[in-house]
């Protein structure tokens, strides 16, 4: 078996993202804030701006839905910067090792377009990716089909004529990497950094 390229997603495998880092400090009631955020700024809210909505059209939406919550909606967004801590040590040493072991490295994220910047500037390890597919830019979120072909089309600018077979893709969401699975790739579900070198040694990608 032979794997040509590696795809990470970002948030909670290289990048550390967390809704409660900020409304911890708006709720500290935890009842109270996890109501807010199944209920209110739920992760279904979050993929619309990831698939391409803009930032004021979905916080607007949600405060005519939500008046009495418009304040901790708002913060959602201004405030969204403060929801990351930083990158993920033990990713970013996965991705330095894969990088120095000559594995071509791609990046497929959920992401809106308008705060992707905030970290592109902030954290070089993305700049180690050959290609990457932000959600938000392109109006497709996973685990669509659609948008892993388009990674998979950017990909091929690099290595004409890759198969699915000879893809990783690594995910923190479960449903994420199934979606590759299902579409011929090896999907990796994110758990640890050791647990997915372990899989990728399996695979026989040098890590």
């Amino acid at each position: 078996m032979t794997i040509k390229a590696v795809v990470f997603d970002f948030g909670g495998v290289l990048i550390d993202w967390n809704r409660e880092y900020l409304y911890k400090q708006l709720i500290p009631d935890e009842a109270e804030r996890r109501w807010f955020l199944d209920n209110v700024c739920k992760m279904d809210w979050v993929m619309q701006q990831d698939g391409g909505q803009s930032v004021e059209e979905g916080t607007a939406e949600l405060v005519a839905q939500y008046p009495e919550h418009e304040p901790l909606i708002r913060a959602f967004y201004a405030r969204w910067h403060e929801m990351v801590a930083g990158v993920l040590e033990e990713g970013v040493t996965l991705v330095d090792r894969l990088d120095a072991a000559g594995v071509p490295l791609f990046g497929l994220t959920n992401w809106s377009a308008e705060t992707f910047p905030y970290a592109w500037e902030r954290f070089d390890v993305l700049r180690r990716f050959r290609e990457i597919v932000v959600s938000g830019r392109v109006g497709l979120v996973k685990p669509d089909p659609q948008i892993f072909a388009l990674m998979r089309a950017e990909i091929e600018k690099h290595l004409p004529g890759i198969q699915p077979h000879e893809l990783v893709f690594i995910d923190d969401n479960a449903a994420n990497a199934q979606a590759a699975t299902d579409l011929g790739w090896h999907g990796v579900h994110h758990t640890g950094a050791q647990e997915t070198e372990a899989k990728l040694r399996a695979l026989g990608v040098p890590v």
